[in-house]
């Protein structure tokens, strides 16, 4: 996978929205998501008095730690290894590993100072650069403060540099890479802020560091890095992020990477309160005026508003400042003096924080910093998905099924109420259903077959329309496809529902078919952008996906003034996850059926063929895995005709059935033999057997 900056990123989201526009149809979801997010936040403002910012700051760390997911209980020891040596003018370089966690470890570079004595340390974290903690561009803000007599620590954050999924540099860690993570509970931001917390550990046991006197600064994703650490790390006495900082709602309808996102933050707090976690120690923030709108300075100056507010109880307004430069997406010269002073006032207690000019610096080849040149990096490095899924089968290993009937009932009970609320973020409430006048039209890819449609409101904003074919009025099959409903009419599977006598029903759930955003997808992701939307404001796409089931339902209840006898609910590929997940939560829907959908969340590859939207945090963590999202269908039908891990590759019927063994468990639990059936492949006529 070839390296994508954020900046890049951007570029293409934009000239992407450029060629093709959205409809006022698929501007909805973004309406309805900023509606959301403005609603969430309408009340913020600055803390009155010092007693009122202390208490908000406790459940605003709980809440970020929550949304970050958890840190390990214990630390394991760092086991530092120096891996080479440089020597230079004035300091030298050490090529540096030390562990994070078990088994992980984080690449990095110390730039030592030669004169003797503590001194004080800056943590540098990258952005997205190809080269990383190696990139000319961070190399300079390295070699500057350590020619001035700072210990500076350059680390490589998970995924990147060298720490990606090969041993070639310029990999992307984001979109489908850090979405192995999701699953879990955990986020990529968040095991960034803990790495960077035991980077601070590290640079403790250095006796060249002067442990009172630590700063943290970044550009762009290492911007975010440095707002985030320094938010939750009070040992940082300076925090200085760059080309990063703007509010969480300029995120909302555009591109940022998986490593910024922050789960649900929008229901807690909008950045400046992140920012007020850092008062009263230094802060400045730096912006440029050529950026994207999420990290531009009108956006900046609203967080750096709250920000200020917080640092005046405190009596330490002069402790925040906003820099801003005539300048693009970058760390250039000007921005590293305004950091030399602003260290120099807050670590070393000498000036009035002005700019300090930079000394001469010469970069090295990126490759002749890395601590495994070329390929020699060991074969069992950690990568991201190897990571995400030792902790999912850790978190599988714990989610055993009850021992008899009636405990699975209570459990199950239990779990379908976690699932809503913790997982998929709860539904709204009930609202009066709007349903347009029906009307009857003929099929036009079908001259003989006679289809009905009508439009109804899933929630107020979110307007779907349904198509519904001729059939037995006491059977109804829901088709599922995240590609459109145009896709799910003409699949075999609906054809075949259609010849056996069902009434098949079609919908572009938000955000897809017709419905989808047009400059949607980054590299693996097809729906990056909307699915990050909904993660911002605590709702996944996929708890809105099943809310817009549930509406289908309610719809054709008003219209038909009651419900079929039978409902099948039949998904596609990855909207297979819709349907388990909705079948699970409406006791409406009498067959679920998951065709060549996902198997598993546990993957220790990027998913593939998979929309990110299915990765709502803490599945596995809270509930378990898809098998389980099946088995809380029990006993009522489930069919699973053919699967793929996340990796994309098909299961066997061996490989099926071992998958899904959490399923058949409760299956015999129940005494609901038949009610389960795995079905190898996606042959439709098999599909139609097992429904019947």
């Amino acid at each position: 996978m070839r390296f994508i900056g954020l900046l890049i990123l951007a570029i293409v989201a934009s000239s992407q929205a450029l060629s093709a526009q959205p409809s006022e149809r698929q501007r909805e979801y973004l309406k309805f998501i900023r509606a959301q997010a403005n609603q969430m936040r309408a009340a913020d403002k600055p803390p009155a008095t010092r007693e009122e910012w202390e208490a908000k700051t406790r459940d605003i760390r709980a809440q970020l730690q929550q949304a970050f997911g958890s840190f390990p209980k214990e630390k394991c020891p760092l086991e530092p290894k120096v891996l080479g040596v440089l020597k230079r003018d004035g300091y030298r370089v050490e090529k540096i590993i030390f562990q994070t966690m078990p088994g992980v470890w984080m690449t990095a570079s110390a730039y030592v100072p030669d004169k003797p004595g503590k001194h004080p340390a800056l943590l540098a974290v990258h952005g997205h650069w190809r080269g990383a903690r190696l990139d000319p561009v961070l190399q300079k803000r390295c070699i500057g403060p350590a020619k001035l007599g700072y210990f500076v620590l350059a680390v490589d954050a998970f995924g990147a540099g060298e720490r990606g999924l090969s041993k070639n540099l310029g990999e992307y860690h984001g979109e489908m890479v850090a979405a192995t993570l999701l699953p879990s509970g955990l986020t990529l931001a968040g095991l960034q802020v803990y790495e960077n917390m035991r980077a601070v550990d590290y640079l403790l046991t250095r006796p060249e560091v002067d442990g009172k006197k630590i700063a943290i600064t970044g550009a762009s994703g290492g911007g975010n890095q440095t707002m985030y650490a320094g938010a939750f790390d009070e040992r940082f006495g300076a925090v200085v992020p760059v080309c990063s900082v703007g509010t969480y709602d300029a995120y909302l309808g555009t591109a940022c990477c998986m490593c910024e996102v922050v789960p649900g933050a929008l229901r807690f707090t909008e950045e400046g309160g992140i920012l007020g976690l850092t008062a009263p120690r230094g802060l400045m923030v730096v912006n440029v005026t050529k950026d994207g709108i999420q990290f531009s300075i009108p956006e900046a100056k609203k967080s750096l508003a709250f920000a200020s507010g917080v640092y005046k109880v405190f009596d330490k307004a002069e402790s925040v400042r906003h820099t801003t430069f005539d300048w693009h997406h970058d760390y250039s010269q000007a921005m590293r003096e305004a950091l030399y002073g602003w260290l120099a006032k807050h670590l070393k207690g000498e000036g009035d924080g002005s700019p300090i000019a930079d000394p001469p610096i010469k970069t090295e080849d990126p490759e002749s910093l890395r601590c495994f040149p070329g390929q020699t990096r060991p074969a069992e490095w950690m990568t991201i998905p190897k990571f995400a899924a030792a902790e999912g089968n850790r978190l599988l290993a714990a989610c055993k099924v009850a021992d008899d009937a009636e405990a699975w009932r209570a459990e199950s009970a239990k779990l379908r109420k976690v699932l809503l609320e913790k997982v998929l973020g709860g539904y709204p409430k009930p609202t009066l259903l709007q349903v347009t006048e029906e009307l009857k039209k003929i099929s036009e890819d079908d001259k003989k077959g006679v289809f009905t449609t009508f439009e109804f409101q899933s929630e107020p904003g979110i307007d779907l329309a349904v198509r519904r074919s001729a059939g037995k009025q006491k059977a109804l099959a829901i088709v599922l496809d995240l590609d459109g409903a145009e896709k799910a009419a003409r699949s075999p599977t609906a054809k075949a529902l259609q010849q056996d006598g069902w009434s098949v029903l079609t919908v572009d759930l938000r955000a897809t078919g017709a419905l989808a955003w047009p400059s949607d997808k980054v590299v693996g992701a097809p729906d990056h952008n909307t699915a990050q939307w909904g993660l911002w404001i605590g709702r996944p796409l996929l708890g809105q996906w099943t809310l817009d089931v549930r509406g289908v339902i309610d719809a054709v209840q008003k219209v038909d003034g009651k419900l079929p006898e039978r409902i099948a609910l039949v998904g596609q590929g990855p909207a297979g996850v819709v349907a388990l997940t909705a079948a699970a939560l409406d006791a409406r829907i009498s067959h679920v059926v998951a065709v060549d959908s996902l198997a598993s969340y546990v993957t220790d590859a990027p998913y593939k063929n998979q929309r990110l939207g299915l990765m709502a945090p803490g599945m596995l963590r809270e509930v378990g895995d898809v098998a389980h999202l099946a088995a809380l269908c029990l006993p009522r039908r489930v069919v699973i005709a053919g699967g793929v891990r996340g990796d994309g590759t098909k299961l066997s019927a061996d490989g099926l059935q071992k998958t899904f063994e959490p399923t058949t468990q409760v299956q015999a639990l129940l005494k609901a033999e038949g009610a389960v059936h795995l079905v190898g492949s996606d042959d439709p006529a098999r599909v139609i057997k097992a429904l019947r």
